[in-house]
């Protein structure tokens, strides 16, 4: 059967490339589905503020007019001004198996990226490189991913590396075991906590009454604190509050604190509850009429939690707050009975993140990968 892509155009169309995987995906026991109405926001260029400084496009594939493959491919002006890059990116890419309808979307694709006259692809990112979800599972392929976290099915990877792409960066997902969890930062929490203090420095929990104020402080440590990781870029105050909103629903305050040094936030931290334990059961993502309910009544009824934000500005680091953070997460995650925590997403490049959940106990199940290729 001869493939055909067509440029994504119309709303109709936009809810086919939302709703693909879902087809896909059927009867598969990990697959969560997107919700739709997040997604839905990610892709309205009017409303998403990564496009205020970003252009993308979307393409489906189909086979006799069934579809049968997705992919997007975007560039972010931001990032490219701030690492002097000429980088382009793609994202949102499923497919079936079949090679012939990969290398129509890449060459798509590519095709597009070349005329905004960038010289290297790197991917998958949906759509951001450091606010949004990225990379491509893998290995264990046998559990479902945890919240804001990528799945896909083993294939993928065949046909990307055979498309041309190579490995850029791999991520890596840490399993943290509440029962196995190392109790020397738990032990040493009321002295380490003393210590600060005497310096001036003191952890507290996130407060959602006051959040905007929150978010602020957050992103203050979050552009110091995340600087000199690979593939960072200093998101827009809108960006970052478009983030905090996304997830203020679901963030719990028990697992989320804030690290100040007389006022002067020097660090923050954020487990997120793993609402994919709830949403890996809502037909085609969407939430209404009775979904909504079902997330907002059971989602401190998680077994797992999602350590997703941990950032110390560097001339705090090794200070004991780290270790205050991870204890006050354990000291919870147990006081709940929750099965334990995954860390990621952790560059394989961040040395001390890696030690740090090695500390901890923490065991490598996961790999995601970001590919790259010249153009």
């Amino acid at each position: 059967m001869k493939i055909e892509i067509r440029e994504v155009s119309t709303a109709a169309e936009l809810k086919s490339f939302i709703d693909f995987p879902h087809s896909l995906y059927k009867g598969n026991k990990y697959y969560v589905p997107e919700l739709f109405l997040a997604q839905k926001e990610i892709h309205n260029e009017k409303k998403n503020p990564f496009f205020k400084h970003a252009k993308a496009i979307r393409f489906l594939a189909f086979e006799d007019d069934r579809i049968v493959g997705r992919i997007a491919a975007h560039v972010d002006y931001n990032y490219n001004e701030y690492h002097q890059s000429n980088v382009g990116l793609f994202g949102f890419y499923d497919v079936e198996d079949k090679l012939e309808i990969s290398k129509a979307l890449f060459d798509r694709a590519k095709e597009w990226l070349r005329k905004q006259n960038v010289d290297r692809v790197i991917g998958p990112f949906c759509y951001s490189l450091t606010t949004d979800t990225g990379g491509m599972l893998i290995d264990a392929f046998d559990s479902a991913p945890v919240v804001m976290m990528t799945y896909n099915y083993p294939y993928y990877v065949k046909h990307v590396e055979t498309c041309g792409f190579s490995k850029e960066m791999d991520l890596f997902a840490y399993m943290i075991y509440t029962r196995k969890a190392s109790d020397k930062s738990v032990k040493l929490e009321k002295l380490l906590s003393e210590r600060l203090l005497r310096n001036g420095i003191t952890i507290r929990n996130l407060d959602k009454k006051n959040y905007k104020v929150e978010i602020n402080k957050a992103k203050e440590v979050y552009i110091q604190a995340w600087e000199k990781n690979w593939g960072f870029v200093p998101p827009s105050d809108e960006e970052f509050t478009h983030l905090g909103d996304a997830l203020k629903a679901i963030l719990d305050e028990d697992f989320a604190y804030m690290a100040e040094h007389d006022g002067k936030p020097v660090g923050f931290f954020v487990s997120l509850p793993n609402i994919n334990e709830i949403t890996i059961n809502f037909k085609n993502g969407r939430l209404f009429p009775f979904n909504i309910f079902k997330l907002l009544l059971n989602k401190k009824k998680v077994k797992r939690v999602r350590i997703a934000l941990l950032g110390v500005i560097e001339e705090y680091r090794n200070k004991g707050i780290e270790a205050v953070f991870y204890a006050k997460n354990i000291n919870e995650a147990r006081r709940r009975k929750l099965i334990g925590g995954e860390a990621s997403w952790i560059l394989e490049s961040n040395e001390e993140m890696v030690k740090g959940a090695e500390k901890l106990n923490g065991e490598k199940y996961k790999t995601y990968r970001i590919y790259g290729q010249d153009l």
